[in-house]
């Protein structure tokens, strides 16, 4: 998470967006930046309203803007499935190594998800208890250009193409028709945000 206190925006990390890229080029300009732990790193908007921002002092929540990414959600989920496939996480709880995608979002799919499928939700991490978006600007991941469009008008400067950081290793996702299915009813609300960015 990057806040830039003059530009009065806060750049909220949602995970597998492709923010740490941003983060590693723009961190020398931001006033603070949240990278340990990843609870800190990756603050949903309403933790980040209700505790972060108050922090910040009196001026901070009239002054401040909140900007994210999202990602189509199969893709995302897919990043997230390749990601904990790496060979640094042979064994450990959070490891995909040996699921296949079908497995991996079956699980993601339960009440209660195993630790190597409990990723969140997009949608919840930019909107409140009551499952109102509260960031003020949300950008697709898919469209790159018009968020550092977005960046470089608040910044004040010409925002590039970040190289990129954090890659997934690759693997071959295949989902069932079923799962799919069940994917876009139980997580409605991911499926209708992204696409009323991209529309």
């Amino acid at each position: 998470m990057l806040v830039f206190w003059k530009a009065g925006l806060v750049l909220l990390a949602v995970p597998k967006t492709g923010t740490q890229a941003y983060e590693a080029m723009l961190a020398e300009e931001a006033d603070v930046v949240l990278r340990h732990p990843p609870g800190l790193k990756h603050m949903p908007a309403q933790k980040f309203t209700r505790k972060f921002l108050p922090l910040l002092g009196p001026d901070a929540v009239d002054r401040l803007e909140s900007a994210a990414v999202i990602r189509e959600p199969l893709d995302w989920l897919g990043s997230w499935f390749r990601y904990r496939s790496r060979p640094q996480l042979d064994g450990h709880p959070n490891s995909t190594a040996g699921q296949s995608f079908d497995a991996f979002v079956d699980a993601y799919l339960e009440d209660e998800p195993p630790a190597f499928a409990r990723v969140g939700a997009q949608a919840r991490f930019v909107s409140n208890a009551q499952g109102k978006v509260i960031v003020d600007h949300l950008f697709a991941f898919e469209k790159p250009v018009a968020f550092r469009a977005f960046l470089s008008e608040r910044l004040g400067k010409n925002t590039p193409e970040p190289p990129p950081r954090n890659v997934s290793p690759t693997r071959k996702l295949v989902l069932s028709s079923e799962l799919e299915a069940r994917l876009r009813q139980k997580h409605a609300a991911d499926f209708a945000l992204h696409e009323k960015l991209v529309q």
